[in-house]
């Protein structure tokens, strides 16, 4: 689990197809000095999990589902992403409750200067449309964001200046890919509106 607060910027050393899927490699000084095999950490956004380390960089399996819902299958050595190692029992929450498994990708459709911070619109697919709200929390490329506008089909955050140069965000240009995931709570609630209109045990017995 993880909060959405970025930790530092990692490079990519090396992406390497396998038979199923790739191995990622990572320079990330800070996430892998208190890391060891088998602990989670956030690239972009996407949990992934330490297979093998070194003094300044770590390497992590990731699947073939995992390279087509995500922007990971598109990295290349030189690359750069938001690292965010997995928060501790005690640790405070100064983003949102982010779990690392993405709902899939959204395009930037604008980004607008105002001055010392920017906005940027996102798209927004109909499945995942409900699932966002106005004041709302998203992560975007593993970025906590509070959501400052949303449309039906899109949605916008507002990024103020650390978050421009702490993240990979500032970079961003019209049409590129993001990963995105939704808050937890949504998806909750969603579900469980997936059943309110079916009929209780208790009323099918009596029927």
């Amino acid at each position: 689990m993880f909060t959405g607060i970025i930790e530092e910027l990692g490079d990519v050393v090396e992406l390497a197809a396998t038979d199923d899927g790739a191995r990622l490699t990572v320079r990330a000084p800070q996430a892998v000095s208190d890391a060891g095999h088998g602990d989670s950490i956030s690239v972009s956004g996407v949990c992934l999990t330490v297979v093998d380390q070194g003094p300044d960089w770590f390497t992590a399996d990731v699947m073939g589902v995992t390279l087509d819902m995500s922007t990971l299958g598109s990295l290349a050595a030189g690359a750069r992403v938001n690292i965010e190692r997995a928060m501790q029992v005690g640790d405070r929450l100064g983003g949102h409750i982010v779990q690392g498994h993405i709902d899939g990708t959204s395009t930037v459709l604008s980004v607008t200067d105002e001055g010392s911070w920017s906005i940027l619109r996102f798209s927004l697919t109909e499945e995942l449309a409900p699932l966002v709200a106005r004041k709302g929390s998203i992560a975007v490329h593993g970025v906590s964001l509070t959501v400052s506008a949303v449309g039906r089909d899109w949605f916008e955050v507002s990024l103020i200046p650390e978050t421009l140069t702490a993240t990979t965000l500032g970079a961003l240009a019209v049409g590129d890919s993001v990963n995105i995931e939704t808050d937890i709570l949504a998806r909750h609630v969603a579900r469980m509106a997936e059943f309110t209109d079916a009929p209780s045990r208790h009323e099918r017995t009596e029927s």
